[in-house]
């Protein structure tokens, strides 16, 4: 069975994983009445740069390591278990978590269209959320049809993942061109370019959830033994897909913004859903729709292909139950699949705000990541020059980590997404702890 991708194919999957639901929504509810137009782009561009200064060490990382579980096989073979625990613990979190959010992201775009069709069967309110089984329902039929295809294997992934892009790309260009030829740069120039001040501060309240919106970045070494063409070719797909995923970023901010001014974007549900409805009209708004849907799918099925390569590993280095790691009659990790699917499902059930807390943590469950990898390419690697480049990864990372746990940063981590966090840490505490005393329990019964 050809399981081997080829290079538009893990193109596909890399930028999937970082274009997802929040390229659609964050223009209106953050990054006009945070940062506007310039300084949005400012804080996406230096977050690229950033980004792109820890992937070198990712590219490293992969001329001496190529095992499934990316990051955390890496660290956990050169500083032990305890250690690969942590990173792959954090970044399972990241992973997970996108799997949901754009999961319900479907829901919220059907209620949009159709007047709040699925508010039926009300289920309970959280913080503020009404949960509704009409829209559990439409997430668990999205989660399991993704399941499904991962089922019958990586090559049908990447294919699937190949037409979800590509439709992507085109209906984004198309939205974006009719609202420049119906709206114009008035507005835009009046609202974000003449009155424009330089603020570092919001430069850095975009900049800080860089590791968030790029987090898909590193799907190239969980699909190292799926690669079929050499690792420096990986690399530069991951540096393109970076740089296309800020374009269209910034594309969708613009394009909002030609519309409204910060306070009228922050004002409505979906901004730009407002904005191409009254400017481009409903075959617009379809296309839109049609992005949004691509958008989403290709963002589940990258984190879907991701977190289940990544628990697959933990299961093989005995962190997780070996179970993890078993695959299917089709070749796959069936019941890492599964797992995955279980968790998300499970998460949906929570609200869509509940989600968005646990999710602005994956901004600090990837950096931690990072870090560790620059770390370990850091004290790995004898000449100046990489040495130097890995050095920069381990500052960005800090930073990263900085600007989302300081009180006094502009970007730092809300309330009710900390608590999460001290929540997240302390199950793997007790998880940690337990497998370890079943360990020694296992060690004890072999020598008696």
């Amino acid at each position: 069975m050809n399981k081997k991708l080829s290079t538009i194919e893990v193109f596909a999957i890399i930028l999937g994983a970082i274009i997802g639901w929040g390229a659609f929504m964050l223009p209106g509810s953050k990054f006009l009445k945070s940062a506007g137009i310039v300084n949005t782009f400012l804080g996406l561009l230096l977050g690229t740069i950033c980004i792109i200064a820890i992937e070198r060490s990712y590219h490293m990382m992969m001329q001496t390591s190529c095992e499934e579980g990316g990051e955390f096989s890496y660290v956990y073979t050169k500083l032990g278990k305890n250690h690969g625990f942590v990173v792959g613990w954090f970044l399972s979190l990241a992973y997970l978590t996108m799997i949901p959010l754009n999961a319900s992201a479907f829901p919220l775009v059907i209620n949009k269209i159709f007047n709040g069709v699925l508010e039926f069967g009300y289920l309970y309110t959280i913080a503020g959320y009404n949960v509704y089984i009409g829209e559990i329902l439409v997430s668990f039929i999205i989660i399991l049809l993704f399941m499904a295809i991962n089922m019958k294997g990586i090559k049908e992934t990447g294919r699937v993942q190949t037409y979800i892009i590509f439709l992507l790309i085109i209906c984004v260009i198309s939205v974006f061109y009719g609202m420049i030829k119906n709206v114009g740069v008035i507005n835009i120039s009046k609202n974000y370019i003449l009155n424009y001040k330089f603020s570092i501060k919001e430069i850095l309240q975009v900049f800080a959830i860089t590791p968030f919106l790029f987090v898909g970045f590193d799907a190239i070494p969980q699909l190292a033994t799926n690669l079929g063409f050499e690792n420096k070719k990986a690399s530069m797909l991951a540096i393109v897909s970076l740089f296309i995923g800020t374009l269209i970023y910034n594309l969708l901010n613009i394009a909002t913004g030609l519309a409204y001014d910060p306070q009228q974007a922050s004002s409505l549900d979906w901004a730009l859903g407002s904005a191409v409805m009254n400017y481009i009209g409903k075959f617009g708004f379809l296309l839109l729709i049609i992005a949004l849907g691509a958008a989403v799918s290709s963002g589940i099925n990258g984190f879907m292909v991701c977190s289940s390569k990544l628990i697959a590993a933990m299961g093989r280095k005995g962190v997780l139950s070996y179970k993890f790691s078993e695959i299917n009659k089709n070749g796959e990790l069936g019941n890492s699949i599964l797992f995955v699917s279980i968790i998300s499902a499970i998460l949906v059930m929570f609200g869509r705000e509940v989600i968005i807390w646990i999710v602005d943590m994956s901004s600090l469950g990837a950096s931690i990541a990072y870090f560790y990898v620059c770390l370990v390419t850091f004290m790995n690697q004898t000449k100046f020059s990489k040495k130097f480049i890995s050095f920069l990864g381990i500052c960005v990372s800090s930073l990263f980590i900085i600007l989302l746990l300081s009180p006094f940063s502009p970007a730092k981590l809300s309330t009710e997404s900390l608590i999460a966090l001290i929540s997240w840490s302390f199950i793997g505490i007790a998880f940690w702890y337990k497998h370890k005393e079943k360990e020694t329990l296992i060690k004890k019964v072999q020598v008696h």
